[in-house]
C-alpha cells in the first residue's frame, strides 16, 4: 500500500470576522489547528478499492434499492386475570343491564392516509447522503416528506447553554441541502456554510456527480432554493467546496477538534434521507479511528482519522454538521458502518458513525477555496500491516521506500515496522496513513520503529509533499 500521505468553546455563529491563517467563516478564536492531507499513491497496493467513501455514478441513479422500514405493528400486551374470588354479579348496585354495543362509526380515511404516509416515509430516502463503510450503495427513492411543519408550533422554549437544544438552535441556520441532478438520476447530501457570501464546505462524494453536466442546488435553511457551483474538491480527503448563490447566510462557527475527549456529547445535524434540518445526539465514541473509504477508482480511496460517534448518521448526513454543545463544528459527518454486507442496499445508521476532524478538514478547505485543489503530506513508502504469530496487526510494516523521500531521509528501510507516530500507537497499515494525513507538508513527526531485533528505534521525519499531485 502506498501511503503518499499526509487526512468547544462559546463563540456565537453569525461573525464573518476571519481567524489567523484562515480565508472563510467564522473560525474559533483558539489558535490556528493542525491539518488534514495525504495521497493514495503511498497506499497503492494495500488500500481497499472498494468500501464506504466517494459515491459512484450509480449513486445517484434510482435502482430500485429502497431501504425496507417502519415499524410493524403488535400487541401491547395480553389481557390479564385478576386475583382472588369475584365479588359475583350483585357487587356493588345489584344486577346490572347489559351494555348496548354502539352503532359502528364511519371509518376515518384520513388517518388510515396518514399512516399510510408515516410507513412511506419511514422506508424512503435521499440519494446523496453519508457514505457507507461496508460499501453499500446509497441509492433510494425520495422521501414523500422533506421539510419539518411549522405552522400551529408553540414557541421554543428557551433552552440553557450546553444542551442539544441550544447547540442545535446556534448551528441550524448554517447547515444546508445540497441536491444534485444528473442525466442518470438525482441525490442529495448536507453542506455547511462557512461564508456570508455562500461559501459551503461538503464531502466529495455529495457533489462528484455536477462535474460531469450536472446541476446543483443548495436548500438554505430558510427554505429558499438556490443554484451553486463547485469551487474545489478534493477526492483524496472527502472534501469539497461549492459556492452558493447568496449573499446573506449564516456562517457556522468552526471550532477545535482536538479539543474532543471520548464520551463527550455532540449533535449530528444535516439531511438524512433528504429530510432536511434533522438533528441526532450521541456522544464521541472514539478519536483518531482510522477509517478506510473508496469507490471503485483508487484515486478516490481515502483514509483519514475519523471523529467516531452514536449520534444517529444515515445516508444524506454526508457533509452535514457534527457539533460540540457549545454549537461549534468539529467534523463533517462523512461514514457509517451498516450491517448490511458490500453491495446491499439495507445500510442505515447502527451506531457508528465517522467524521472528518475540522482540524484536518480546515487547511484543505483553505486550499480549495484559494486554489481549487489542496495538498498533502507524503512519508514516501508502501506499508501493509505487520502481524504478529496469533494474526492480529501490531504495526504497520513499510515496503517500497521512495528514494529521497521523507522517510528515505529519514533513515528508514524496507521491512521497518513502525509502531508509533508522535507517541501514539500505529496498529495497522491504515493507522499509519491516517496519521500521516492528519499532518500537514513540512510537519516534523517523531517515528517509532522495530527493525529485527532492535525495538523502539526512533527517528525524526519532515513530511514530504504531493504539490497537489495525490496521484503523482
Amino acid at each position: 500500500m502506498t501511503e503518499n500521505q499526509p487526512h468547544q468553546p462559546q463563540n456565537q455563529p453569525g461573525n464573518d470576522t476571519p481567524a489567523q491563517g484562515s480565508t472563510y467563516g467564522n473560525q474559533a478564536p483558539q489558535g490556528t489547528p493542525p491539518a488534514y492531507g495525504s495521497t493514495p499513491q503511498e497506499r497503492t497496493q494495500q488500500l481497499p478499492t472498494t468500501g464506504y467513501g466517494q459515491h459512484s455514478q450509480q449513486q445517484f441513479a434510482p435502482q430500485g434499492q429502497a431501504r425496507t422500514g417502519g415499524y410493524q405493528g403488535g400487541q401491547f400486551g395480553t389481557a390479564g386475570t385478576h386475583q382472588g374470588a369475584s365479588p359475583g354479579t350483585n357487587w356493588p348496585f345489584g344486577p346490572q343491564q347489559p351494555a348496548q354495543p354502539e352503532p359502528p362509526k364511519p371509518k376515518r380515511r384520513g388517518l388510515a392516509l396518514v399512516a399510510a404516509t408515516a410507513l412511506l416515509v419511514g422506508t424512503a430516502g435521499g440519494v446523496g447522503g453519508a457514505a457507507v463503510y461496508s460499501a453499500t450503495t446509497d441509492t433510494s427513492a425520495t422521501p414523500s416528506v422533506t421539510a419539518p411543519l411549522t405552522g400551529g408550533q408553540a414557541a421554543p422554549v428557551s433552552a440553557p447553554d450546553g444542551s442539544v437544544q441550544a447547540a442545535a438552535a446556534k448551528v441550524l441556520p448554517s447547515v444546508v441541502k445540497i441536491a444534485v441532478a444528473t442525466s442518470q438520476g438525482a441525490g442529495t447530501g448536507s453542506g455547511i456554510v462557512i461564508s456570508k457570501d455562500g461559501l459551503i464546505v461538503t464531502n466529495n462524494h455529495v457533489v462528484s456527480g455536477a462535474g460531469s453536466g450536472g446541476r446543483l442546488s443548495v436548500i438554505l435553511n430558510d427554505g429558499r432554493t438556490v443554484p451553486a457551483t463547485v469551487v474545489g474538491t478534493d477526492p483524496l480527503t472527502d472534501l469539497a467546496v461549492i459556492r452558493a448563490d447568496a449573499k446573506d447566510l449564516t456562517p457556522a462557527v468552526l471550532g477545535k477538534s482536538g479539543d474532543l475527549a471520548v464520551g463527550q456529547g455532540v449533535v449530528a445535524i444535516g439531511s438524512p434521507f433528504g429530510l432536511d434540518a434533522t438533528v441526532t445526539s450521541g456522544i464521541v465514541s472514539a478519536l483518531n479511528r482510522p477509517v478506510t473509504s473508496g469507490g471503485d477508482e483508487q484515486d478516490s480511496t481515502t483514509v483519514f482519522p475519523a471523529v467516531q460517534t452514536d449520534a444517529a448518521i444515515n445516508p444524506g448526513n454526508s457533509g452535514g454538521a457534527l457539533i460540540d454543545l457549545a454549537g461549534q463544528v468539529v467534523g463533517i459527518n462523512s461514514a457509517i458502518k451498516t450491517a448490511g454486507g458490500s453491495g446491499q442496499s439495507e445500510g442505515g445508521n447502527i451506531g457508528l458513525g465517522f467524521a472528518i476532524p475540522i482540524d484536518q478538514a480546515k487547511p484543505i478547505i483553505d486550499e480549495l477555496v484559494a486554489k481549487g485543489k489542496a495538498t498533502h503530506a507524503r512519508l514516501g513508502v508502501t506499508v501493509g500491516d505487520a502481524r504478529s504469530s496469533d494474526g492480529l496487526t501490531q504495526g504497520a510494516t513499510l515496503g517500497e521506500v521512495t528514494s529521497g523521500g521523507a522517510a528515505d531521509k529519514a533513515g528508514l528501510k524496507s521491512g521497518d515496522v513502525v509502531t508509533a507516530i508522535d507517541g501514539k500507537a500505529i496498529a495497522s497499515g491504515d493507522a499509519l496513513v491516517a496519521a500521516v494525513r492528519s499532518h500537514r507538508p513540512d510537519d516534523e513527526v517523531t517515528i517509532t520503529y522495530n527493525r529485527g531485533s532492535q525495538t523502539g528505534q526512533t527517528v525524526k521525519a519532515k513530511l514530504g509533499s504531493d504539490n497537489g499531485n495525490p496521484t503523482g
